[in-house]
């Protein structure tokens, strides 16, 4: 019984090293596979987080169309809102026929009264006068009463006389008319006026003075007040204009969608976009965004896995391209979150020029129209959205080259924003039939977008530094052969430093040839054999003389040099944190070619030899790019061995290497064609025969 029992339990157990074994097994076999499920999964899960949380509206409304649909009739009962001008001139009018508050300061009209007093008593003399002091001083201050019944005002307002306002004092608050406030520029004629009308004669100068001296404003604009009774009766606007009843007819197939037709419909998508999702409809709602998220993943995928193969097995670059549609669609709601009016700010043909930049043009248009169509879901009025950041993208790959060249961008966002100018010129005519309610600040918008747009070069940079990808404008910088790294090369080992340059040369007219990155080989060749200077004499080019450093050394020993210069550059160029592209070139230039010449002298020595022994580790060549430089550097360096070259001889001599090459299938992951091999040859020769040409003998 005790057996049973011991071999129940010993039997799982057995499983369960079995099972970690196999499990670790296929996840270290799929972790890149299983990465971009992880990445699948979570992107789609942000993008559903980011979308509105409502319904969508299944019909396209345009202005002044007619209606493509069957007849619509309300699904429920809902409210017809005010348009955007109603509300505005309701809005207008509440502000102009708002009621201002006042406040009047009881405290300076009693100090004025005070003054008065005062200087009546120091001042008055009697001069036999019929009038008394105290007579001056019943007067003055009956002037000063009846002008600081309401109050002294300085400010200039633009109400009108008769309009009404609040004038506050203390705690209370009166109704009076503005006309009522006496202004102190009118202050003399007052003044005047009552005086003309008192029993004053040689006293009234003494009194005009006097009082126009003392006399100070004392009634003032309430912002506060003012503002929040507009504020509140504001507040009280009723955005909505009547009521549909569910089940009645909103439009009919084939009428005009104009007026109020076309705000019934605006109404009706608007109730569909704010309905909060109830727990009846979450999942079905949640379920169907996620298809619609998930189509549009999945589409990126087998693009990239169809016709991007290095990219899709890459998945840094995976990252970046899903990170920027991430990005600009979180950038684009928390826009139209704030308020949707700002959403053309948003500038979104950053994407297809920093995608351009990195990768090429078609990715980067396919890429930016996939982050439009989940756009489509946030955005209003997308079609017109759709429509104008289409057209912007495809501006911005057609015109956007050569970055490096810093007034190519700002030739382009110039572009792009007169590209966004005129579509938003066009829709407003075909929506409005006319161009007197024009709203110019979206204009404004569409500048600011690209200004903005320029923060893609800062942005280009910043992505290169966490990505480790690399540009044009990287380019540009490491094929300055005054820089560090290449000046070391030509210091230390002259003869590679000037046999880089002629395949660099060579690389270059190859690449221009058959449409490669011609900037990309050019940088490759001039950093490919950086590992020669660990050991320069090793290698004919840096011979000086007619002692061969492998002489003394045994063939194993001598082929072991000569195949580590590969591993030292890569060595070097990881320490000087050349970008890994470039480092391509220095791990492929030679693939898994032999190095026939110590083969052969391993053979004669030992009459026999291991092939494997005398070949470069690889990989072979994964670009057109890499195959080129390999074809490059191979005939240049070989070229130095020609005897009396001529066209034939030369001719001969590319085609017998390339050909080799090829034969041993060295550009089998290269995706190169043998068409743009042939034309690869072609430029090797003209170049080559135009190095090697037979020069008129000079008598000396």
């Amino acid at each position: 019984m005790g057996f049973g029992i011991n071999q129940t339990i010993f039997i799982p157990l057995l499983f369960v090293p079995v099972f970690m074994k196999n499990f670790f097994s296929f996840f270290t076999k799929n972790q890149s596979l299983i990465y971009k499920v992880f990445l699948y999964v979570i992107s789609t899960v942000l993008i559903i987080y980011l979308l509105p949380k409502g319904g969508q509206f299944k019909y396209n409304i345009q202005k002044g169309k007619p209606w493509q649909y069957e007849n619509l009739y309300a699904p429920f009962s809902f409210t017809i809102k005010k348009d955007k001008l109603a509300l505005e001139k309701e809005k207008e009018e509440i502000r102009n026929n708002s009621v201002p508050y006042f406040d009047y300061d009881e405290e300076i009209a009693t100090n004025v009264k005070l003054l008065f007093s005062e200087l009546i008593e120091s001042t008055f003399v009697n001069n036999f006068s019929l009038i008394s002091k105290t007579s001056t001083k019943r007067i003055g201050i009956n002037i000063l009463n009846d002008i600081y019944k309401n109050g002294v005002i300085d400010e200039i307002h633009s109400y009108s006389e008769e309009k009404i306002i609040f004038l506050k004092r203390g705690n209370e608050v009166e109704e009076i008319w503005y006309k009522q406030l006496v202004s102190i520029n009118n202050l003399d004629i007052i003044i005047n006026t009552a005086l003309n009308k008192s029993p004053i004669k040689n006293k009234k100068v003494y009194l005009n003075d006097m009082l126009s001296r003392i006399i100070k404003p004392n009634v003032s604009l309430n912002l506060k007040l003012t503002e929040a009774g507009i504020e509140s009766e504001l507040k009280t606007i009723n955005p909505n204009r009547g009521v549909i009843e569910k089940g009645g007819r909103i439009i009919a197939k084939g009428e005009v969608v104009e007026g109020n037709k076309f705000q019934v419909l605006n109404s009706l998508k608007a109730e569909y976009q704010s309905q909060v999702w109830s727990k009846s409809n979450y999942y079905w709602l949640t379920f169907g965004y996620s298809m619609l998220v998930s189509l549009v993943f999945l589409m990126l995928f087998l693009f990239l896995k169809k016709y991007r193969s290095e990219i899709y097995e890459n998945n840094t670059k995976v990252t970046f391209i899903f990170f920027n549609i991430i990005l600009m669609v979180f950038i684009t709601t928390m826009v139209v979150k704030f308020d949707a009016e700002y959403v053309y700010i948003t500038p979104l043909c950053i994407l297809p020029l920093v995608l351009k930049t990195f990768f090429d043009a078609r990715l980067g248009l396919f890429v930016h129209v996939l982050t439009l169509l989940l756009l489509g879901f946030i955005v209003p009025n997308s079609f017109e959205f759709l429509f104008l950041q289409i057209i912007a993208g495809i501006v911005t790959i057609l015109t956007i080259s050569e970055l490096y060249k810093r007034a190519n961008l700002f030739i382009s966002v110039g572009q792009i924003t007169l590209v966004y100018i005129l579509g938003y010129f066009a829709f407003f005519i075909v929506h409005e039939g006319n161009i007197e309610l024009i709203e110019w600040k979206y204009f404004g918008y569409f500048i600011l977008c690209g200004l903005v747009t320029l923060f893609a070069f800062p942005l280009v940079y910043i992505y290169e530094k966490i990505f480790g990808l690399v540009s044009d404008v990287s380019l540009l910088e490491l094929s300055n052969t005054n820089s560090k790294l290449l000046k070391e090369l030509e210091n230390k080992a002259p003869g590679t430093f000037h046999h880089s340059l002629n395949v660099a040369n060579l690389s270059e007219a190859s690449a221009n040839e058959i449409g490669a990155n011609a900037m990309l080989v050019r940088v490759g060749a001039l950093y490919h054999d950086i590992g020669k200077m660990i050991n320069p004499t090793y290698f004919t080019e840096n011979q000086i003389t007619p002692i061969n450093s492998h002489d003394e050394l045994d063939p194993k020993e001598s082929v072991r040099i000569i195949i580590d210069h590969v591993i030292k550059g890569i060595e070097i160029a990881r320490k000087n944190k050349l970008p890994d592209r470039i480092i391509d070139f220095i791990r492929t230039h030679h693939g898994t070619n032999l190095v026939f010449f110590f083969y052969k002298k391993e053979e004669e020595l030992n009459a026999k030899a291991n092939k494997e022994d005398f070949r470069y580790p690889g990989p072979i060549p994964f670009s057109k790019e890499t195959a080129i430089l390999m074809m490059a550097d191979s005939v240049e360096a070989a070229s130095k061995s020609l005897k009396e070259p001529t066209s034939t001889k030369i001719d001969a001599f590319v085609e017998s290497i390339v050909n080799k090459q090829m034969e041993q299938g060295q550009f089998l992951n290269a995706d190169i064609t043998f068409k743009e091999i042939q034309t690869i040859k072609k430029v090797l020769k003209k170049k080559l025969n135009n190095i090697y040409h037979l020069r008129v003998e000079y008598p000396e």
